[in-house]
């Protein structure tokens, strides 16, 4: 795989308690637009979303936002993006965005990066697609979720290949570098008994 031409963004809705979450997402976001990378997303303008998409767009790059209409009228979605998508569902929301990136990265979030990002490992695990999906940690964020995950695969319900395909770390260059060479090759699952083996 060469350079992503549009990564797909999962992060809080709201800023968490210490500033470098919101710096790292700034950074992110800017590093994103200089390297001409479209960012999708969320479509919000608060917490880490609004701030992604605030650096992609001051660094003269690419927003485009895809959000529920519930939330359009609740006054959340962001007013500057280069294209925002109004969609009906979440479920919608998720697939939309799916088919406009071909890289997902997550940043600290909730329940909903969770939910979104783990579809997309579910996805590359059954075969559906081989973009990259990686976790650019913050101060240790994700420290607990790599450990379960490895978890999983002493425990028998991750193979190795799966969990090796995701992608964890903090270094910018190293990420993008990552994503870059990525070719997907151990992230589909063989469906069968040995499914889970190592």
């Amino acid at each position: 795989m060469t350079q992503p031409t549009a990564i797909c963004v999962y992060c809080g809705s709201s800023s968490g308690r210490h500033p470098a979450y919101a710096e790292q997402a700034r950074a992110f976001g800017t590093e994103v637009a200089r390297r001409g990378i479209s960012l999708v997303y969320g479509g919000g303008k608060v917490g880490l979303m609004g701030t992604v998409a605030d650096a992609v767009l001051a660094a003269g790059g690419r927003a485009v936002g895809v959000i529920p209409r519930q939330l359009v009228e609740l006054e959340v979605a962001h007013p500057g993006l280069s294209e925002l998508q109004v969609v009906e569902t979440m479920h919608q929301r998720k697939t939309r965005m799916y088919e406009l990136a071909d890289a997902f990265v997550a940043l600290p979030g909730g329940f909903g990066t969770m939910d979104e990002m783990f579809e997309m490992l579910t996805w590359a695990q059954l075969g559906l697609h081989r973009y990259p999906c990686a976790f650019l940690d913050v101060r240790g964020y994700y420290t607990g979720l790599r450990r379960m995950m490895d978890h999983m695969v002493d425990e028998g319900f991750v193979r190795s290949g799966q969990r090796d395909s995701v992608w964890f770390g903090d270094s910018m260059p190293a990420l993008f570098d990552w994503m870059s060479d990525y070719d997907g090759g151990n992230a589909a699952r063989v469906i069968g008994p040995a499914s889970v083996k190592a």
